[in-house]
């Protein structure tokens, strides 16, 4: 088992900014508390790389600093040489963390989970999509055939839906909030999608539920695990009312899962906007740990 860190490329934001960029070092700490001796510096996803899921437009764009300023706000980030660079690392981790994977089982980026992207344009805080890129370069290495995204941030992965929606052998689930951003849902292989104010037990149900149908129609060679802790109660932007307790049965459920079917799993951390942030930090440093006990 490896994880990849990519708070060494700070994101520099406006005082005030709503993105908790902070959250990165934080977790970066916590996960070296138990497992320091797994945690290596991520690799810079390259521009070869990025064109295996983005258009070449778009990334000029990006590397040229011309994304117009309204292309800015729906990124909802600003352009900066250090935002490509971060952009460049957390893609750069997930990638590892699923090359990680298929040679040991398991791959942690602590970061990742931008599946807002889409091919020719950032939106919702990301700016690559980091899942869609490392499959469409795993899989034309021939380093898997089938691969299944399970999505459980709080927010539909509307990008990687649209990006992989061409391609039957990559599976996209994705279980979301209905009445959450985006308000303009793409059509994943299969969305949940959940209330306002849905509780632990609700969620796991339909999470217990899904599970065996998802791997069975899947037949996944390698699963990407987007972890998102937005769905905590305690999130100012997720509107489901999910306990610490909650999200760690989710964990286990889907970890399990993958050990149960012997299904090399990479794992990002998708979004998580707790005020304090130190609520999504512990929520996220206990998917580690859970990943670690199982698999280190």
């Amino acid at each position: 088992m490896k994880i990849y860190r990519s708070d060494r490329y700070p994101l520099p934001l406006p005082p005030g900014h709503r993105f908790p960029a902070e959250k990165y070092p934080m977790l970066y700490q916590a996960v070296a508390q138990f497992a320091a001796d797994l945690i290596e510096d991520t690799p810079l996803a390259s521009d070869a790389e990025l064109l295996a899921a983005h258009t070449p437009e778009y990334l000029a764009k990006l590397r040229d600093g011309a994304l117009s300023a309204a292309e800015q706000r729906v990124i909802g980030l600003p352009w900066s040489a250090e935002l490509l660079l971060r952009s460049r690392a957390s893609t750069g981790a997930t990638l590892a963390a699923c090359r990680a994977a298929l040679a040991e089982g398991c791959g942690v980026s602590l970061a990742g989970g931008t599946h807002h992207a889409f091919a020719d344009h950032g939106s919702g805080f990301c700016v690559f999509n980091d899942s869609a890129v490392a499959l469409r370069v795993l899989q034309a290495e021939g380093a898997v055939q089938r691969a299944l995204v399970i999505d459980l941030d709080v927010h539909q992965g509307n990008g990687t839906a649209q990006m992989l929606a061409d391609t039957p052998s990559l599976f996209t689930f994705s279980m979301h909030g209905a009445n959450n951003f985006p308000f303009a849902k793409q059509q994943s292989d299969w969305d949940i999608e959940l209330a306002d104010g849905c509780d632990d037990a609700t969620y796991l149900a339909e999470l217990a539920g899904a599970l065996p149908v998802l791997l069975a129609q899947a037949q996944p060679d390698l699963v990407i695990y987007l972890a998102g802790a937005d769905a905590y109660a305690g999130d100012r932007l997720g509107k489901l009312a999910l306990t610490p307790d909650g999200l760690r049965v989710r964990d286990e459920l889907v970890l399990d899962a993958c050990r149960r079917f012997a299904l090399p799993v990479a794992i990002t951390m998708g979004g998580g906007y707790a005020q304090p942030i130190s609520e999504t930090v512990a929520i996220q440093a206990t998917t580690v740990r859970l990943a670690w006990e199982r698999f280190a």
